[in-house]
């Protein structure tokens, strides 16, 4: 009798298929799972910087350096070109107004000094003769019109003489118009002497005006020269303290070349260099300070140079208050130059997180500090130790400051302690 035979369901085969298929769906979903979470780093804490976001009084202000100098700085350079014969003082003397530095020899100008002062002397002279010989002409011409004074008189004397002698019928018309002719002549003549004397008297004027300005120019001409050779002293313009000198016996200098400076004692001002890229933000009246001796100092920009150097530009500051005892020339100052007034802010210390998020994210730490996790945030103003939180945290939170480079896209971090 035949019997039936069953089929097996469940073989070997057909059991392991069904359990690949099985390890492949929860593969798949497991990598599902765990791409659909947060990606998540354990951080050692002590390899972290945490710091705190407070509110707090905030200035925006750079570091800079500034070098001590003099308030004021008279330079020395050669009014005129020589060698340099003698040397009064050297340098990092103290000088006095008007005290000799070095003098310097020039044989040519001494020369036209010795030219000018002889030409001055000839011009004298010859205005002495030209005045005594406008003098001696001016008495002839004055004899002159004595003369034709003189001679009037007598021509009219005579003219009324025979003038009645002649209504009279006691001479003759020839005898009267003689004397007439006589009269009238005199008369011109005394005139015409009259004007050329005035004529006279105003060139006589005009010459000695003109040699009078002529000589004068000369002797101002010789008193220039004669400061041009005084020149070749070098004197002390102002009270201080001589420096930078360079000058030797025996070394030539021309004419405008700097010899040294006087710096004034009276005071000191700072010289800063300050990156151009805050060129636009600087103007004078801002406020500085520095620490010396444990003690603050205060210091105000006075004067600013805009030329830009090796991408630098100067300004210039003057000390607000006290100014330090101890402070000397070219000593160096570092500067807190204060670019806004001091206001209210919500600060975040600056660290290496912002090299790799720009500012606009951060890892804020979770409220039982176990884990950190991105937040977005808007940073502001910044100064050397803070920035600016404008938007994304609030006073008490706690951040991760330090650098973000071994974080790589991770969205959390566990902090291990």
């Amino acid at each position: 009798m035949d019997r039936k035979i069953e089929k097996k369901t469940w073989n070997t085969k057909r059991i392991m298929t069904i359990a690949g298929i099985s390890a492949v769906v929860l593969l798949v979903g497991g990598s599902i799972l765990f791409t659909s979470g947060k990606s998540k780093l354990n951080v050692d804490t002590e390899r972290i910087t945490i710091s705190d976001i407070k509110k707090g009084s905030f200035q925006e202000f750079i570091p800079v350096n500034g070098v001590v100098m003099p308030i004021t700085t008279i330079y020395l350079d050669a009014s005129e070109g020589g060698r340099v014969e003698q040397k009064y003082v050297e340098d990092g003397a103290e000088v006095k107004k008007g005290d000799p530095i070095l003098k310097l020899s020039n044989t040519d100008l001494e020369l036209n000094l010795a030219n000018q002062e002889t030409q001055v002397y000839a011009a004298q002279t010859q205005m002495q003769i030209s005045h005594n010989n406008a003098q001696q002409n001016t008495v002839t011409k004055l004899n002159q019109m004595a003369d034709v004074d003189n001679s009037l008189r007598d021509a009219e004397r005579i003219y009324k003489l025979d003038k009645h002698l002649y209504e009279q019928k006691a001479i003759g018309s020839q005898e009267w118009q003689k004397a007439q002719n006589d009269y009238n002549y005199q008369v011109y003549r005394k005139k015409l002497t009259m004007q050329i004397m005035k004529q006279d008297t105003v060139s006589t004027r005009q010459q000695d005006a003109q040699s009078r300005e002529q000589y004068a120019q000369m002797k101002k001409t010789l008193e220039l020269m004669r400061q041009k050779v005084a020149d070749l002293t070098v004197r002390a313009p102002i009270d201080g303290q001589l420096t930078s000198m360079d000058a030797e016996i025996g070394q030539n200098k021309n004419k405008g070349e700097r010899l040294g400076q006087i710096d004034v004692l009276s005071g000191y001002k700072v010289r800063v260099d300050i990156d151009e890229h805050y060129i636009t933000r600087i103007f004078n009246g801002l406020m500085g300070d520095f620490s010396l001796g444990d003690k603050t100092y205060k210091l105000k920009i006075k004067k600013i140079f805009t030329q830009v150097t090796n991408g630098r530009f100067q300004v210039d500051m003057q000390f607000i208050g006290e100014v330090p005892k101890t402070i000397r020339r070219g000593q160096t100052l570092q500067i807190r130059l204060a670019l806004s007034d001091e206001t209210q802010a919500l600060l975040v210390p600056k660290g290496g997180f912002y090299q790799q998020t720009g500012g606009n994210w951060i890892f804020k730490l979770s409220d039982d500090g176990k884990t950190a996790y991105r937040v977005d945030i808007q940073l502001g103003r910044q100064n050397p130790d803070y920035y600016e939180v404008l938007q994304g945290l609030k006073p008490g939170d706690k951040v991760v400051t330090s650098s973000y480079d071994n974080y790589g896209d991770m969205q959390e971090l566990v902090l291990k302690k």
